[in-house]
């Protein structure tokens, strides 16, 4: 597999760092601080890729010859984006709103370079059993999953105790939807391979 020119991850996540890995892919990291705020009147699906592309655009100026791949995660419970919680509380409550019910991830995705601009998303549906209120205090004690939409990480303990099944890509919830990634960047004559 070769990459035609210089990739570059603007993400500090580990997770997406191995993923990226797992594609057999060979990038640098370059992350700058950027404000995710956004339109409150934007549909769920398209918050994800808002933020993802205004990440990007920060870097617009920084590219040479790099492709450029920018992401964010979001977690929706019906019209509500579920954020990464700011304490306890709001990590607990966010959980136990998740509780016995279904919800959204949605990954949205930016590849980025002097002449072009893909961006993306997809969505993998959620399903949670019934958490105690032990096994939430537990989690967030132990986990202290502050850095995380939703308040959780799906290949964490909670994912492993608590996600009944999901609909769509395993991975687009751990922050990387690979396949559509591998897919785009092919299309986009990035990555060839041989």
């Amino acid at each position: 597999m070769n990459l035609l020119r210089p990739l570059l991850l603007a993400s500090n996540s580990p997770r997406r760092k191995e993923l990226l890995t797992g594609l057999g892919l060979t990038f640098d990291v370059h992350v700058k601080e950027v404000e995710e705020d956004y339109p409150a009147e934007l549909k769920r699906e398209h918050v994800a890729e808002f933020l993802a592309a205004h990440k990007a655009e920060q870097y617009f100026e920084d590219l040479e010859d790099h492709i450029l791949l920018t992401a964010d995660t979001i977690v929706c419970l019906g019209d509500k984006v579920l954020n990464k919680p700011a304490n306890y509380q709001e990590a607990y409550d966010m959980l136990r709103s998740l509780s016995g019910t279904s919800h959204e991830v949605i990954t949205g995705v930016c590849i980025l370079t002097r002449d072009v601009k893909d961006v993306f998303y997809d969505t993998t549906k959620v399903y949670f059993k019934d958490l105690s209120h032990e096994e939430i205090d537990y989690y967030i004690t132990n986990y202290k999953p502050y850095d995380k939409a939703g308040a959780y990480g799906i290949q964490e303990w909670i994912g492993k105790i608590g996600i009944e099944r999901i609909e769509g890509s395993y991975f687009n919830v751990v922050g990387l939807p690979v396949q559509k990634l591998y897919k785009q960047l092919v299309e986009l004559g990035f990555l060839v391979v041989d």
